[in-house]
């Protein structure tokens, strides 16, 4: 299982162009590999080398070690081991018997899976915490993770947390956006008692904004189809319900009223008429993965747009959301009269 699991890290691989010194801090989860198959029953109190600084940096991470980690076996890095060897119900000698190696390597993996499966629901991009730095900690661990400790909730963490669940098997946990018109209401409109009477109020107070756009009727049309497709997968190239990629998505839901789109993002971009504001039905852009616009949604008001994002299939998202806000190119407008 461990072998399958580092085959599909961003680590793997790594371990075959480059010198043991590069890769013994840059993956530690290749350090456990390379450690369960040293004879470390010949290190002793005084040596020094690789090894003792392995353990060391595990001992340090399990909260046993908080000394140089230098690869000296002295006084401390044995105080340490004995330590954990109490923890452990393993014989107390601090000396590194396999059962000591193996016990270290096992809590260690346990400690950082355990923070794929313990993270508080919901988790929002953007939002910052001592939890997420600890995951993101946990996913370099696992070699899924590469960018910056920074403790932000953002695609990258978001994918590697993904990647690294998928492979191990357990729940995914996609990171989500204040979205559906719904819970915006329930804050802005407390005084309402129904769902129903939150969306009529919605509708009244951004009436402005959709005539801005053509029929009134067609507009709602088209963000009632929208919405329809809520929860559906993202999928490359799609353009159906069984699968949409963002302009696919788009595409499609223009069609319902008759009204023919571009099919990708950067032709939607150069067929449609820049607007200075958003009004209902407009399409938003962003650029996301390459340069120029790479993602776009459809404008549903009060600063919320729906799309078929990558790591959750189609929601609402928020504009100042700050991954939307630092990507947002600016609206532009399809003429559906």
């Amino acid at each position: 299982m461990s072998q399958t699991i580092l085959k599909q890290s961003v680590a793997y691989g790594y371990i075959f162009s480059q010198p043991f010194a590069t890769y013994i801090d840059a993956y530690p989860m290749l350090q456990s590999q390379w450690l369960a198959e040293q004879d470390t029953h010949l290190i002793a109190y005084g040596d020094h080398g690789s090894i003792v600084r392995v353990i060391q940096q595990k001992l340090n991470d399990l909260k046993y070690y908080d000394e140089s980690i230098d690869g000296e076996f002295g006084l401390f890095t044995e105080y340490a081991l004995i330590k954990f060897q109490q923890d452990q119900n393993i014989l107390a000698d601090g000396q590194l018997s396999e059962e000591t190696i193996d016990a270290i390597i096992e809590t260690e993996k346990t400690f950082y899976l355990e923070k794929l499966t313990t993270i508080e629901q919901p988790i929002y991009y953007g939002e910052q915490s001592d939890e997420i730095e600890g995951l993101q900690r946990a996913l370099f661990y696992l070699g899924y993770f590469e960018d910056h400790f920074d403790g932000v909730f953002g695609p990258i963490t978001e994918s590697a947390l993904l990647s690294a669940q998928r492979a191990y098997g357990f729940e995914e946990t996609p990171g989500v956006s204040p979205q559906l018109v719904e819970t915006v209401l329930e804050e802005s409109t407390i005084e309402k008692n129904t769902v129903t009477e939150k969306q009529t109020d919605v509708k009244e107070s951004t009436k402005e904004e959709v005539k801005k756009n053509g029929s009134t009727a067609k507009v709602e049309n088209i963000i009632t189809a929208a919405k329809a497709q809520m929860g559906v997968r993202y999928q490359w190239g799609g353009t159906s319900p069984s699968g949409f990629d963002c302009s696919g998505f788009i595409q499609f839901t223009f069609q319902q009223e008759d009204i023919s789109t571009p099919r990708t993002v950067s032709e939607l971009w150069n067929q449609s008429t820049a607007v200075s504001q958003p009004a209902i039905g407009d399409i938003v852009f962003f650029e996301t993965y390459k340069k120029g616009p790479s993602h776009a949604g459809i404008y549903v008001g009060n600063g919320q747009f729906i799309h078929a994002s990558l790591s959750n299939g189609v929601v609402i998202s928020a504009l100042n959301e700050n991954y939307w806000q630092a990507r947002y190119l600016g609206s532009r407008r399809i003429s559906i009269d």
